[in-house]
């Protein structure tokens, strides 16, 4: 375990500053003293960039590297909750992902564009630059596990019916929306078609499985659990001002749109559900 998450570092050594610095830090935290969630939090986001550059110039510590980061993330939203009483998740949407109508085009020709070239942009950063960067750090760190040899096609399948998912919701949204998927530049009308009739948010849900497929195909555990992660971070953070948002401009009738449809989990609306058992 020492050498899985310290290498050849000296466990001693760190605990001399680890004890104080954060266990006994985090024990004043919380009874309420704020300062020392300053220094506990501060000084795991220390530990945790030595730590990184240490085990990328050895190789060594991967699974230190990985706790690590946890345990900084988990600091952070400590922190928040001690210095605010909150996670402060509207930040997620200031400056240019704040949430803006589109401005009305004459045609949905101008929506289509913009939002094919949003995806370009977004998939190529989310789908192959970022999970490529973490291959290398899984693989430099000697975090890497083994896949069945049956993962790797599964996860094309799957890919390309999610990517055919996202993009069939792009383009029902910018057509009949009258926006993008961008929250800078929102759809004008709610949507209610497509596969919007049968789950809330089906880019999302594309997106995330997408996340996963590309971790299948990479056969990279880490980059699966970064696409859970998003989705925790969307549904817990996003997710939350989003529909309020929609709430606000689109008022009762996005409210029984809401009642109606699941989230996540796709199912007929009632109405549909009447219509089909009726006689």
């Amino acid at each position: 375990m020492r050498e899985a998450t310290l290498g050849n570092l000296d466990s001693v050594a760190v605990a001399v500053f680890d004890i104080p610095l954060f266990v006994v830090a985090s024990a004043m935290a919380a009874f309420g003293v704020r300062a020392a969630a300053v220094v506990s939090a501060g000084w795991t986001g220390v530990v945790a960039v030595v730590l990184a550059a240490y085990a990328s110039i050895t190789a060594e510590a991967g699974w230190g590297v990985l706790s690590m980061g946890a345990a900084t993330a988990g600091s952070l939203i400590a922190l928040c909750a001690v210095l605010l009483g909150r996670i402060p998740t509207a930040w997620i949407i200031r400056g240019p992902f704040a949430f803006r109508p589109a401005t009305r085009r004459r045609t949905a020709a101008g929506h289509l564009a913009t939002t094919f070239g949003q995806i370009v942009v977004f998939w190529s950063f989310f789908l192959a630059v970022i999970p490529l960067a973490i291959l290398f750090l899984e693989r430099r760190l000697a975090l890497a596990l083994p896949f069945p040899p049956f993962t790797a096609p599964a996860g094309a399948v799957v890919l390309v019916l999610a990517s055919a998912l996202g993009l069939w919701s792009a383009v029902v949204m910018s057509t009949r929306g009258h926006g993008t998927p961008l929250p800078s530049a929102m759809p004008n009308r709610l949507v209610i078609a497509g596969p919007y009739r049968w789950i809330r948010n089906p880019m999302a849900v594309a997106g995330i499985v997408q996340g996963a497929a590309v971790g299948l195909i990479m056969q990279s555990w880490l980059v699966i659990a970064y696409a859970i992660a998003g989705s925790l971070v969307w549904n817990y953070a996003v997710r939350p001002l989003e529909e309020s948002d929609l709430r606000e401009r689109f008022g009762d009738e996005y409210q029984q749109y809401r009642d109606t449809v699941r989230c996540w989990l796709p199912r007929l609306p009632r109405a549909q559900r009447r219509q089909t058992s009726s006689p």
